[in-house]
């Protein structure tokens, strides 16, 4: 189900487990923004030579896991609240998370949705903290906030500066003890509201309806895991106040719950802080046990249904135990070898050898009593899918009868311990420390269970994962494909559960084990603390001996290192008579060196837990390097032979030709794609570098005839040591870090052939106010992008000019989402942007609205920018408080891991911005006044000159945009 559109909206997320194909699979993959080749004057070389591929010597699995530890401390309140407490003092902040037991398999008949529905509720004011939640942390200085809910449990988090850590935990007290007077008729209906418009965002994705079969073919109706987290929208509009008030007494009391504290803190001053806050919070009753057996289909099931999807997508499921059962583990190692692997099973055959797919995955989603391994293709267009299908089960049945092999072990064993080792660097969000110790404990009952994960994972034999893949994997499978057409249903009717028990009532109330705190003073919210100054770390600079700049800064949380090579590139660079060149060349690096092919590069990767992608901006094409510090040398040489040595095998090209081919099918069946493609051709111009679809895929007609010598005349001419600069930060020295650069990139000679530049003396054209009406039938939501540009540039003080989109649309908090999520609750959420480029930008609009709203969306946006923009209607001066002092106070907890130090550094050179260039960032949030934030706006955005692109439902939506008064254009999604 889907993300939060904007971070810190409320939302359900599935569990995070470190063995999950989404977190361990590293495949070396071309991010979607990617560019293109340029004619090269001189004629196609291959790329120039470098040292022999490198010998790969990683270190030991046991060592790396031997690195892997969070101490914690733990204390019971008298009223049943258990606190950890992780002391971490490298930042000036505290993660606070706040666990509770119960999720969307503890929901009665007719409440399905219950759950996740009052996360939401609970982000919208208490008795003593009325209104939005996200105001007062915003302004503290909160990141990572968010809630989520899913099958077992329900969680709230936030990151604050340690002077702000009263507030947050008189926050998270107060909804846990001190909410239902505030929950009201009108706070349900517009909370519904967004929730259901969720619903429809995540319903109307490509594949949006798999979710839903999934659940109520694998679980049977009554079963705790039948129904989705999202609910059923009868469900939800049955909710009444009386409902959803019982869930909370039913449901949320302190002994119910569990709270992490993780960062600048220690014990005793937790002990303090949490007992005078959540101390006098009596228990509530016990949330009853909820029977959950791992069901096994009576026969095989196959099902065939319609989506608007770009490739048929074949898959086999079945029902798997839980967190509770120990076989989980080496299911999910099963499923990494499989298919979550870059070096996997499937990819080997499916994908490479036979060709019949164009992507693969497989692996076991785990919840705390059941779960289901999943297997799947999409198939390659033109291939059968019965063969596809043969294929599958082939693969499938081929692991299950022979098992895995020793190296396949290790390999998924080192990516596991490599994965846990970068996620514990953060003490908060989804995946650090905090989360890590609370499903521990929540789902295990040990806080050390990550430990006891990783040993175990580590110990694994492939008799352990045969053995288990036998006992679940030889059942009756569920077939499920899915086919390109239209829809017979949406969404609207599922997500219920009719066969589940009524409700049973609360459960028993347990005593008090001794005496409760008093109450403390709710009567207004704690002031925020000092917030120490910004301590951005050192950039230290090296020059190699080719010339190649070298940028450092070092961190040493964690045993790891990120190295990011950029090259001025981007997808700018695409000539225009090859859109799609670069996507595709950077797709075909992946497949491999001169010396290793694309499998014996992968495995080469996971022997070392190292990550090596390479992606593009508008800008930028750039190739990353996450190792371990253990093997930072043997992976630079990895990298160092990915750029320089690309093997662009002419038998691969045809393979990743179809998959590139089959990515833009894909964007042409998703609405925020498609309204993307269409708008950065309008109003950038289609002759201007920037004036290309955002995801650098490219032409359909290009890509089909592009030969393997132009990918190397744009590898020849766009990727050379004088166009490069070298990023490193991480747990090193500059000395180190130059020496093995040095090693593996010092020999590297710029050819003789001028460097190329991109042409920005393209004029932009003139705006064009219209809306381009995309007909996307049936939809029921239409997709809304609006911009326009602007006389900026990536390289100019942008600082007051983003500190105003903030109050506008940039933020959780702005008026446009105020306006169209909160108030009126047609949205899951609305945002505004200015665009990063260090040429010209744009201003944009995205705001994903329900079908019968689509015209009165576009009036209210455009109606709340015209408000903005009169004389008066600015900046507020609590906007301002909120916007500004959220902005400051958030400095210190931005950078808090290796990779948002490394973005940015990159953004310092990039945009030429001085070192310190971060740590002057508070004084000037602190002296911004309202009219120069209004001045900012003011002078570049005109909602007259906006050019509005609409995907919906052009029988419903047409009528509504020919009354907002602007010309009206139809296309169908190929732009005709």
């Amino acid at each position: 189900m889907p993300n939060a559109i904007l971070q810190g909206y409320p939302d359900r997320s599935p569990m995070r487990r470190f063995l999950s194909a989404s977190l361990i699979a590293l495949a070396v993959s071309a991010c979607a923004h990617t560019p293109t080749p340029m004619a090269a004057s001189a004629p196609p070389a291959p790329p120039p030579p470098a040292a022999a591929a490198p010998e790969v010597k990683p270190a030991p699995v046991a060592d790396l896991v031997a690195a892997v530890n969070i101490p914690y401390e733990r204390f019971t309140l008298p009223n049943g609240l258990t606190v950890l407490v992780h002391t971490d003092r490298k930042a000036p902040v505290v993660a606070v998370s706040v666990w509770y037991g119960v999720g969307s398999k503890h929901e009665p008949r007719g409440k399905t949705g219950f759950a996740h529905l009052y996360e939401h509720l609970m982000f919208y004011g208490t008795d003593n903290v009325p209104g939005d939640f996200f105001k007062p942390l915003t302004a503290a200085g909160a990141t990572d906030m968010n809630g989520t809910t899913w099958f077992d449990r329900t969680n709230y988090y936030e990151t604050v500066p340690t002077g702000a850590l009263d507030r947050a935990l008189m926050m998270e007290s107060d909804r846990m003890g001190y909410l239902l007077r505030s929950v009201t008729q009108k706070r349900l209906d517009a909370q519904r509201s967004v929730v259901q418009n969720e619903k429809r965002q995540g319903d109307n994705s490509p594949y949006g309806l798999t979710e839903y079969e999934q659940f109520e073919t694998l679980y049977p109706e009554g079963h705790p895991y039948h129904h989705s987290t999202i609910g059923s929208m009868a469900d939800l509009d049955s909710a009444s106040l009386a409902d959803v008030k019982g869930w909370f007494r039913d449901h949320y009391g302190p002994n119910n719950a569990l709270l992490v504290l993780a960062g600048d803190i220690d014990r005793a001053t937790a002990e303090a802080k949490v007992a005078k806050w959540f101390g006098a919070i009596p228990p509530g009753p016990k949330v009853q046990p909820v029977s959950a057996p791992v069901p096994t289909l009576p026969a095989p099931v196959a099902k065939t249904i319609k989506d608007r999807v770009a490739t048929t997508r074949v898959q086999r499921m079945w029902a798997i135990p839980g967190l509770d059962n120990p076989d989980y583990l080496p299911l999910q190692i099963g499923g990494l070898i499989l298919g979550g692997l870059a070096s996997s099973r499937l990819d080997d055959a499916l994908v490479r050898q036979k060709q019949l797919a164009v992507g693969v995955s497989a692996d076991a989603q785990v919840f705390a009593q059941a779960g289901q391994f999943i297997a799947q293709a999409d198939v390659k267009p033109g291939q059968d899918v019965g063969a596809v299908n043969a294929a599958l089960d082939a693969e499938i049945a081929r692991l299950v009868n022979e098992g895995p092999t020793t190296d396949e072990l290790e390999r998924a064993a080192t990516q596991y311990a490599s994965n846990q080792i970068r996620a514990l660097e953060s003490v908060g969000g989804n995946t650090g420390k905090a989360p890590t110790l609370a499903e521990g404990l929540l789902y295990n009952g040990d806080p050390e269970h990550y430990r006891k994960e990783l040993e175990a994972a580590a110990r694994i034999t492939p008799a352990d994962v045969q053995r288990a893949l036998k006992a679940w994997l030889t059942r009756p499978a569920f077939s499920l494909t899915i086919e390109p057409g239209n829809r017979t249903e949406g969404g609207e009717n599922r997500g219920g559960d009719p066969g589940l028990a009524p409700s049973r009532g609360p459960g028993p109330v347990p005593a008090v084990n001794g005496t409760l705190a008093a109450k403390a003073d709710r009567s207004a919210l704690p002031p925020v603390g000092d917030v120490p100054a910004l301590d951005f770390p050192a950039i230290e600079r090296a020059t190699l001996s080719n010339g190649m700049k070298v940028y450092f800064a070092r961190r040493d949380a964690v045993p790891a290192v990120s190295v990011r090579l950029a090259f001025d590139a981007g997808f700018a660079a695409d000539p225009k008579s090859a859109l799609g060149t670069q996507s595709l060349l950077l797709s075909l690096m992946n497949e491999g060196t001169r010396d290793l092919d694309s499998s014996a590069f992968a495995r080469a990767r996971e022997r070392l837990g190292a990550r090596i992608t390479g992606f593009a901006s508008a800008d930028w094409t750039a190739f990353q390097l996450d190792a371990l510090t253990p093997n930072l040398a043997p992976s630079l040489n990895l990298l160092a032979d990915y750029v320089r040595n690309p093997a662009l095998d002419p038998a691969e090209l045809e393979r990743v030709r179809g998959q590139q081919l089959a990515a833009i099918d894909a964007e042409m069946n998703d609405p925020g794609a498609v309204a993307a493609r269409v708008l950065y051709p309008v109003v950038y111009g289609p002759q201007h570098p920037y004036g290309i679809a955002p995801t650098g895929t490219g032409d359909p007609a290009v890509v089909k005839r592009l030969t393997r010598d132009d990918l190397i005349a744009f590898h020849a001419a766009w990727f050379r040591p004088d166009k490069a600069s070298l990023f490193v930060v991480g747990n090193t020295t500059l000395a180190e870090a130059t020496r093995l650069l040095e090693r593996s990139f010092g020999d590297w000679k710029a050819p003789a052939m001028p460097a190329p530049a991109k042409d920005f003396s393209v004029p932009v054209p003139a705006a064009s106010p219209r809306i381009i009406l995309i007909d996307r039938p049936a939809a029921p939501q239409s997709m809304i992008i609006a911009a326009e540009t602007v006389a900026a540039r990536g390289t100019d003080d942008l600082v007051t000019l983003r500190s105003a989109n903030d109050v506008l649309g940039g933020n959780f908090l702005s008026r446009l989402n105020t306006n169209i999520r909160e108030t009126k609750g047609w949205s899951y959420g609305v945002f505004s942007q200015f665009n990063d480029r260090t040429g010209p930008l744009i201003y944009r609009i995205d705001a994903p609205v329900q079908t019968d709203k689509t015209g009165p969306a576009i009036a209210e946006l455009r109606g709340e920018i015209e408000r903005f923009l009169k004389p008066g209607g600015g900046v507020k001066p609590e906007e301002l408080a909120w916007s500004t002092a959220g902005s400051a106070r958030e400095l210190p907890g931005m950078f808090e891991t290796s990779g948002a130090v490394l973005d940015a550094l990159a953004k310092i050179v990039t945009y030429q911005r001085p070192d310190d260039y971060y740590e002057t960032l508070p004084a000037r949030y602190r002296t911004m006044t309202t009219a120069e934030m209004d001045a900012a706006l003011k002078k570049l955005v005109d909602p007259a000159r906006l050019t509005w692109i609409v995907v919906g439902d052009a029988a419903k939506v047409k009528p509504q945009l020919q009354a907002l008064g602007l010309p009206v254009e139809v296309q169908d999604v190929a732009g005709r």
